[in-house]
């Protein structure tokens, strides 16, 4: 084959010690020399930018127009609002955009918590902090949440169904934070010209470490499928060739396999094939 005597991964270890809903270390050996690498770097910037999550995408608040306006009562003004907002994680279990509501009039911190619960959302981190606000106040927040992947712009996040006072906002969907890896030596047999890859990923709790790289995995391979089949016998227009038969072929041989003394060719052509060293059709059609 091909790859005969070529390396490939065989044993896949994860950190249990140190294994959570929001961190997980894996390492897998052995690769051969560089592909620890490649594999790593590509895995890298698939989980970043390619895993699904939920974020907000939209907020109106009450008595407010535009994004740089200040907040009656509150100490932040909008777009420390929205920036404060956007850090809040959160799980979608249906595709549809959702509409969450916070409205208080409690004066100190206002946080997720404070936001009405939804059965098809959950807020990862109760205590995410997004404003104070004053004695005697109200805060009413409506938020807009989607599904969706990596990273989209206000513009993009702009729906015709929105109504007056709400601003739309960009949004980060990807609910990995952060992921390091790095490549070490390893060993097979008396080989030490081997490499260990370790892979390290931080996410917000909407997916699993685990979860995370798995899905990013298989959306490699899903990419990569399409290569491993190549069809080098088509031609140019993707149209398989005909086969032919046994009877079909022999004839073809034999046109193939006769002189170019029986063509009815000029003396020049004759002479440059015959100074080519060219004898039969099938070596002529081969030039």
């Amino acid at each position: 084959m091909l790859w005969k005597g070529f390396q490939k991964p065989k044993r896949l270890e994860v950190d249990k010690d140190t294994l959570t809903d929001t961190f997980g270390r894996f390492t897998a050996q052995p690769f051969e020399r560089g592909f620890g690498t490649t594999v790593g770097n590509a895995l890298r910037r698939v989980l970043l930018s390619s895993i699904e999550g939920a974020a907000i995408t939209a907020i109106r608040v009450e008595g407010v127009l535009h994004e740089f306006s200040p907040i009656p009562g509150a100490m932040e003004d909008t777009t420390d609002l929205i920036l404060n907002l956007k850090r809040v994680p959160l799980k979608m279990h249906v595709e549809h955009p959702k509409t969450l509501l916070l409205k208080t009039s409690e004066p100190g911190d206002v946080r997720a918590k404070h936001i009405t619960p939804d059965p098809d959302l959950e807020i990862l981190d109760p205590e995410a902090y997004i404003a104070t606000l004053g004695q005697g106040s109200t805060l009413s927040v409506e938020m807009r949440v989607k599904q969706g992947r990596g990273y989209v712009s206000a513009d993009k996040n702009f729906d015709e169904d929105l109504s007056i006072g709400w601003i739309p906002v960009d949004s980060v969907h990807s609910p990995v934070k952060k992921v390091n890896y790095f490549v070490e030596n390893a060993r097979v047999g008396q080989a030490t010209d081997y490499e260990k890859l370790t892979i390290e990923v931080w996410t917000n709790g909407a997916v699993t470490p685990r979860d995370a790289v798995g899905l990013a995995s298989k959306l490699m391979k899903d990419h990569l499928s399409i290569f491993i089949n190549i069809e080098e016998d088509e031609d140019e227009s993707g149209e398989t060739p005909v086969e032919l038969s046994e009877a079909d072929r022999e004839v073809w041989w034999e046109k193939l396999n006769k002189s170019v003394d029986e063509m009815e060719l000029s003396v020049r052509s004759y002479n440059c094939l015959k100074n080519a060293n060219i004898k039969t059709i099938g070596e002529l059609v081969q030039k």
